[in-house]
């Protein structure tokens, strides 16, 4: 099977300083696959590479096996690559339909729309079919986020990036900082996103956790792909040694 997104021997440096050196990644349709390694491998400079935030200085990007070459991240998202990062990014006074489609808001139809009046209760009857079709159960979704959990936040930024893409989905560290509960609640959304037909890559340290979701794990080392695992055939141990020198895959360059 061809992957669904592919990088290979990507390059980033800032002045003597490689973050990625022939950096490679594949990702396939409908997975969940997994990037991990120790901090400072480049897992964060690949992740933004391959959502457009930053331009490699070599290597070759493809999606669906056409090469690609990203602008920015507004050009990732018009291929249907999202990204949702650490810090959420959304507007804590607006209430979960508004930061569904913040940036992508809803003109009323008419003269009104042509004068920038938002439909409001359309993004709202939206939002509500979304959270349903995801499992996401809110308080009230007219309330503002700030006043939802960590994990309920977490899922309205998940389904503002599942909304919009089409292909792959890029959470970074998506449980981070939340209880027993509320990552439970995460990760079903994640198998929830890939049965939907969507890639995720999810990017984590917390390896029982990438086990318990991911159906294949990479992993980087200083800037470069060591190894790769189908998830069901491997262990901790082994994530662990790959992440540190002790397993490096020939084929893994």
């Amino acid at each position: 099977m061809e992957p669904l997104l592919e990088a290979r021997g990507i390059v980033k440096r800032y002045g003597h300083v490689y973050a990625l050196r022939e950096a490679a990644f594949s990702a396939y349709p409908g997975e969940v696959v997994a990037l991990v390694g120790d901090n400072g491998a480049g897992k964060s400079t690949l992740v933004k590479t391959l959502s457009g935030a930053l331009t490699p200085d070599a290597g070759e990007i493809r999606l669906e096996g056409t090469p690609l070459r990203l602008t920015g991240p507004l050009d990732a998202q018009r291929h249907g690559i999202e990204t949702v990062y650490q810090d959420l990014a959304l507007a804590p006074d607006l209430d979960a339909a508004a930061n569904l489609y913040l940036g992508r808001e809803l003109p009323r139809s008419g003269p009104l729309g042509m004068l920038g009046v938002l439909d409001r209760n359309e993004m709202r009857r939206r939002a509500v079919d979304t959270f349903g079709d995801l499992g996401i159960r809110l308080p009230d979704v007219a309330a503002p986020v700030r006043r939802l959990s960590g994990g309920q936040r977490q899922c309205v930024a998940v389904a503002r990036a599942v909304v919009w893409a089409s292909k792959v989905v890029f959470m970074d560290e998506p449980t981070a900082a939340l209880g027993v509960v509320q990552r439970r609640q995460v990760l079903d959304l994640i198998r929830r996103v890939r049965d939907g037909g969507v890639t995720v890559v999810l990017i984590s340290h917390n390896m029982p956790e990438v086990l318990a979701v991911a159906d294949r794990v990479e992993v980087l080392r200083l800037g470069r792909r060591v190894a790769r695992f189908t998830a069901a055939d491997t262990s901790v141990e082994e994530l662990v040694a790959a992440m540190t020198g002790g397993i490096e895959q020939e084929d893994a360059a």
